[in-house]
């Protein structure tokens, strides 16, 4: 079976899109036409622009300073689908000191204050009838220990979604969250590496084993993603709004 999607003449936003899943889903709509603006606190954000077909413009920008989000998004005129994907995932056991509280707030500035920033700041050029999409994770749904600020994150942004779809609902927004379950990214193999530490598991046996947990078997690519994200942005999902839908082989069912 295929599915193809056209963009072409709609203006899509995608955060956190310098690698991993951003990067897909930039690719995606990239490769369905869409007039694309990608967005990173990384410098390598105007490097994947480039790597992109079509028409990209690459904007560097920290989502946790305010400020900073308004004055880069300042000259964007419209949008149609803002896709809030810029996360950060690190360890933050309670027994962790001073690295672990340090983590704790940036993850929560980035994941959760971020996201409200960049929304904020482009909700009134979002034209009604529009799409916001947040990623959130499968853990934003169950747990995992010493990822508690990753874990309430992405608890955080299942809620911000469901509020936000009951605000714009009378502008024709919709708005859902992606929940990835593990999916080959440089932040999921750091975290694979970190819960092997803990449990004194090799990674590989961990690996295995949550992929046994699956009903489908194989770890997800970035590009895999893109499908999800792309369907919640047509015009094929215009009376879904407010859902947590999960993209993970089979993991939760939830």
């Amino acid at each position: 079976m295929k599915a193809s999607f056209d963009f072409s003449g709609t203006s899509v936003l995608v955060t956190g899109a310098s690698r991993g899943i951003g990067y897909g889903v930039a690719e995606g709509f990239a490769k369905a036409g869409a007039d694309l603006i990608v967005l990173a606190e990384s410098d390598r954000i105007a490097e994947a622009a480039e790597a992109l077909p079509g028409n990209v413009r690459a904007i560097r920008c920290d989502i946790s300073d305010r400020a900073a989000v308004s004055a880069a998004l300042a000259d964007i005129a419209a949008l149609d689908v803002l896709v809030n994907n810029a996360g950060l995932e690190r360890p933050t056991p309670l027994t962790g000191g001073a690295e672990a509280v340090e983590n704790f707030d940036r993850v929560i500035d980035i994941n959760v204050k971020g996201t409200e920033n960049v929304t904020r700041a482009l909700i009134s050029r979002i034209r009604d009838g529009g799409r916001i999409i947040l990623t959130s994770s499968i853990w934003g749904k169950t747990a995992v220990a010493e990822f508690s600020a990753y874990v309430a994150s992405k608890h955080a942004n299942i809620g911000l979604m469901r509020a936000w779809s009951k605000e714009l609902g009378p502008r024709g927004i919709t708005v859902n969250a992606v929940c990835p379950g593990w999916v080959r990214t440089d932040a999921a193999m750091a975290s694979l590496r970190a819960m092997a530490a803990r449990t004194g598991q090799p990674e590989q046996a961990l690996l295995d084993e949550i992929i046994a947990g699956q009903s489908l078997g194989g770890l997800m690519q970035p590009a895999d993603m893109a499908g999800l994200y792309l369907y919640l942005a047509s015009d094929a999902a215009a009376n879904i709004t407010g859902q947590a839908i999960n993209i993970d082989r089979g993991e939760v069912m939830a």
